[in-house]
């Protein structure tokens, strides 16, 4: 009797594995949270009290009416806006803690919009932000619409994580080692850019789950670390809570500049279905389920760390904190000097959750668009270039608090404040002047203002601030 073998496993080519459809769906829950977390609790977070410092705070005002009536939400917003419009002679004023919590809860909604509308469509996912963009706005014009957008979240959060990495590294050394010998900031811009070189090359968002569960952990360590060195300290001599004195002009792009600074800080919407993406669904218990429950989670984590955050910084410093507040607190250097560690190893992950979906992007625009042979070669060439831009206009630009308001206006008030509720109109198309149809407008008006006013604020303190400075000291 001849026995017969079975037949060899059929092998799959590199072209075939490059062209699978989707990611691997085996994220849990909790990497939902985790990489939120990372996503949006990131460098933004450090550079609140200074935008506090510009928009002011009505902090006892808002907690008296919110206890009293919490249905005065408007009225406080309506106050604010009065007060610092009109000057009032008070040592407390200002909208800022208002446009703190509408933004936390603008992007909220704008999050379980998108969590919502990722399998709008029975039997389809859109695993990317310009996937659902061609589903609402037509297969020409979405990707227009979308995808600069969301190009610019990613790159420009990258690029800002190259300076902060750069800058807190040097802080961490400077305290760590006071014998050692001084750097350049842009020695130490290029020695973090380097580490990247190499985590640039591990596949998808799957691979990352460890980096950006320890980036998660830091960036809560680091907000918890800085506003409990701010209260233990307590205000500094004669603090003032005025606003900054400057001309009126300077005055207005600076607030316009704070707005972009509060939006930066809600940013992690650009990578919100690349990572529900990796998350299973089926029919009895869809993606959107856990997904949620891991945005709601990060959501607790982000007003754990925001909110003290801005408030006690401001609060200890007043108008004189600086953009980065680690670089405010002095004492105990040990403990200042873990903060600034931390912030390093959350970057380190931050800039790889921002980066996979660009080098997703380009990859597959290089083996489409110009027949490039997909594989190990391509990765390395492709993210390489990438890395060594960003690097490259970090280094160049290294204006921490400017590039903050400039690409939380150009880039950040889009893809989290008024994208998802436009696609929301055009995907659900919920009754005109029904309850869903007037929120989504209002989020849409309130994101366009801050985006233009931002933008037109980063870029002239860009501008600015460049004309003073020393490239490449």
């Amino acid at each position: 009797m001849v026995s017969i073998s079975p037949p060899p496993p059929k092998e799959v080519s590199s072209e075939e594995e490059w062209s699978k459809e989707g990611p691997p769906r085996r994220a849990k829950w909790w990497y939902s949270a985790f990489h939120n977390v990372t996503a949006m609790v990131g460098a933004g977070v450090l550079s609140l009290p200074y935008a506090m410092a510009y928009l002011g705070w009505y902090i006892y005002i808002y907690i008296y009416i919110l206890v009293e009536q919490p249905a005065n939400i408007c009225i406080i917003f309506l106050f604010s806006c009065i007060c610092m419009c009109t000057k009032v002679s008070l040592s407390c004023r200002g909208p800022g803690t208002m446009v703190l919590v509408l933004s936390w809860c603008i992007t909220l909604y704008t999050i379980w919009q998108m969590i919502q509308l990722h399998e709008c469509v029975q039997g389809t996912r859109f695993d990317r932000y310009y996937e659902l963009g061609q589903h609402a706005f037509g297969p020409k014009l979405g990707p227009w619409i979308v995808l600069p957008q969301q190009l610019i979240v990613q790159v420009g959060c990258d690029i800002v994580y190259m300076v902060t990495g750069g800058k807190c590294l040097k802080k961490f050394i400077e305290l760590a080692c006071t014998n050692c010998t001084r750097l350049r900031q842009s020695y130490w811009i290029c020695i973090f850019g380097s580490i990247h070189f190499f985590l640039s090359q591990l596949p998808n968002f799957n691979s990352v789950a460890g980096v950006s569960l320890a980036a998660a952990i830091m960036s809560l360590s680091y907000s918890t670390i800085s506003w409990a060195g701010c209260l233990s300290r307590g205000p500094v001599e004669n603090v003032s809570y005025e606003y900054k004195k400057t001309s009126s002009a300077d005055s207005m792009f600076r607030v316009f500049n704070a707005l972009g600074q509060i939006s930066f800080a809600f940013a992690g919407h650009g990578v919100v279905l690349e990572i529900q993406a990796t998350i299973p669904s089926t029919p009895e218990r869809p993606s959107k389920i856990p997904m949620w429950k891991g945005a709601m989670t990060a959501y607790l984590i982000v007003a754990f760390c925001y909110f003290p955050t801005a408030l006690i910084g401001y609060w200890a410093f007043g108008q004189d904190v600086d953009d980065n507040l680690l670089m405010s607190l002095k004492r105990p250097e040990w403990l200042i000097a873990s903060a600034n560690l931390m912030v390093v190893i959350h970057v380190i992950g931050s800039y790889q959750v921002y980066a996979m979906p660009v080098f997703d992007i380009l990859e597959k625009l290089m083996v489409k668009r110009f027949n490039f042979p997909p594989g190990v070669p391509l990765r390395v060439v492709t993210r390489s270039v990438y890395v060594a831009l960003t690097l490259f206009i970090g280094v160049t630009f290294p204006f921490f608090g400017d590039l903050l308001g400039f690409f939380g206006g150009f880039g950040f008030a889009p893809t989290s404040y008024f994208l998802p509720c436009i696609m929301w109109l055009a995907i659900k198309k919920p009754r005109r002047f029904s309850r869903s149809w007037l929120i989504n407008w209002v989020c849409i008006f309130v994101g366009l203002f801050i985006m233009f006013a931002s933008t037109i604020g980063g870029l002239r303190n860009i501008i600015i601030d460049s004309s003073m400075y020393n490239f490449y000291s």
